[in-house]
């Protein structure tokens, strides 16, 4: 089935496959969530086994995360051009592959480099199928089609973690480490199949082209940023490194201008100029790259202590984390069973409140108990982390969305999603050398993870302070 959409045509004849359909892209949404996850437990035993700086530990994470977040600016864009149905099969066979990079990769270098390439071929792949969804179903169904990625990330999102150390754990075949990225083999071969099989194309006939210098100039600019703070501490911070952060933010602003000069001009631009003149959606990119960049951080930095500091195996690690990940699910769900629609922006700052007192809470449990502390103790604070963290990003996306005009909400919500990725990377770069940097310092892996903690309050502090920007409530469904 082939399907030319127009630009004002959104909504064509329900597909009969549709069901199939949308259980092949959650399948790509699993691949992908886990990925971004499984490597912060890895991490410890990649590093013991194929070697690398500390730096390996960080860019396993921020390069796939970094690489997600410029690609999805234009990913969705690329179905629009070329077909949404080839392109979310480019973009699966692409990830497969660079998976099957991965779990063979023989350097650190080799590893790194496959991680950016899944996520470069993610950023193609899941744009697709959201697309897809909201053309294969009709409006009374399509709630209920969304409403699926809920349980699925969820139960991907608890049990991720705890896979991937089971998987390092149980070494199957002698595989260690790898398979975490080898059994995305069989679920990559799989989607490529039944996609090729039973999704329907659709092709806007009047999309847009490709703005190229606007993805170049913030790739380069993005890097500029993220690759000193990753390499800067293991070469002592020489000069170049802060002359290279401080020319990432000369080629930011060299970017706007670019896309500002673009939309003058009657061409699309890669990013909505306009948006960055309304003070909502700018205090939400900034609150949304404070929170998540916090978020990946933390999460990198307390497997490293739980592994490095603690003993635990990947398993053991895996499972001290399950507290904060039912925490998120109870907190989500408890903001959609109406707290969202009554409480609006306040949701959002309850959920950093308490995120924070769990933070607290965990930093006091750590100085007490010492490197005596067990997965039990740890459980009260995770767990407050994570109804907050449910709490928190429940209501973020639609109340920040809900400062821009019906019109801009596309490029909206691409630009937000991209800095939810840009925070991960940056988070796992900050926070990351500052883990590192105390350790090399000769403080105690205690005492590292109980600063770590601290800096993330007060990004969630920084969160909380530029929610006041923000709507007090998101935009009425229709």
């Amino acid at each position: 089935m082939s399907v030319t959409a127009s630009a004002e045509v959104t909504a064509v004849q329900p597909y009969r496959h549709r069901w199939i359909a949308l259980f092949v892209i959650l399948a790509a949404e699993v691949m992908d969530l886990l990925d971004a996850l499984v490597t912060t437990i890895a991490a410890p035993t990649i590093q013991r086994e194929l070697g690398g700086s500390d730096s390996l530990v960080q860019w396993l994470g921020a390069g796939y995360t970094l690489a997600m977040a410029i690609g999805l600016i234009t990913g969705g864009r690329l179905g629009d051009l070329y077909g949404r149905k080839r392109m979310f099969v480019i973009g699966a066979i692409g990830f497969t592959t660079a998976s099957l990079l991965c779990g063979v990769a023989v350097t650190p270098e080799m590893l790194i480099g496959s991680r950016v390439l899944q996520g470069l071929f993610g950023a193609v792949m899941i744009p697709q199928g959201l697309g897809l969804i909201k053309e294969m179903f009709p409006p009374r169904e399509l709630g209920k089609a969304f409403g699926m990625f809920g349980p699925v990330m969820t139960i991907s999102s608890v049990g991720g973690p705890v896979l991937a150390g089971w998987l390092v754990d149980a070494d199957f075949f002698g595989t260690g480490w790898r398979m975490i990225f080898l059994i995305n083999l069989p679920i990559g071969l799989a989607a490529i199949l039944a996609a090729l099989r039973f999704l329907p194309e659709y092709r806007l006939s009047n999309a847009t082209r490709l703005d190229l210098p606007g993805v170049a100039l913030v790739s380069v600019a993005s890097f500029l940023l993220i690759f000193p703070l990753i390499q800067g501490r293991e070469l002592g911070w020489p000069v170049w490194t802060f002359v290279s952060m401080a020319a990432s933010i000369v080629m930011f602003a060299v970017f706007g201008r670019y896309e500002a000069r673009r939309a003058r001009s009657g061409r699309d631009p890669l990013v909505t100029p306009g948006l960055f003149r309304k003070r909502a959606f700018t205090g939400g990119l900034v609150a949304g790259l404070a929170f998540f960049s916090g978020m990946m951080g933390f999460g990198l930095v307390f497997n490293l202590y739980t592994q490095l500091g603690l003993g635990f195996t990947p398993l053991q690690a895996g499972l001290a984390g399950l507290p904060q990940a039912i925490g998120g699910v109870a907190g989500f769900a408890l903001a959609m069973s109406g707290l969202q629609e009554r409480l609006g922006r306040g949701l959002l700052q309850i959920g950093t409140i308490v995120m924070a007192a769990g933070a607290a809470v965990l930093a006091l449990t750590i100085h007490l108990a010492g490197l005596d502390v067990g997965a039990w103790q740890l459980a009260p604070g995770l767990g407050l982390v994570g109804i907050g963290m449910g709490l928190t990003m429940a209501p973020f996306f639609d109340i920040v969305l809900a400062g821009v005009e019906p019109h801009e909400s596309g490029s909206a919500s691409g630009t937000m999603t991209a800095v939810q990725q840009l925070g991960g990377a940056l988070g796992t770069a900050v926070l990351g050398t500052l883990f590192f940097n105390l350790l090399a310092g000769r403080w105690g892996f205690g005492a590292s993870m109980q600063v770590t903690v601290w800096v993330e309050v007060g990004l969630l502090a920084l969160t909380f302070a530029l929610s006041y920007l923000l709507p007090r409530r998101a935009r009425p469904s229709d």
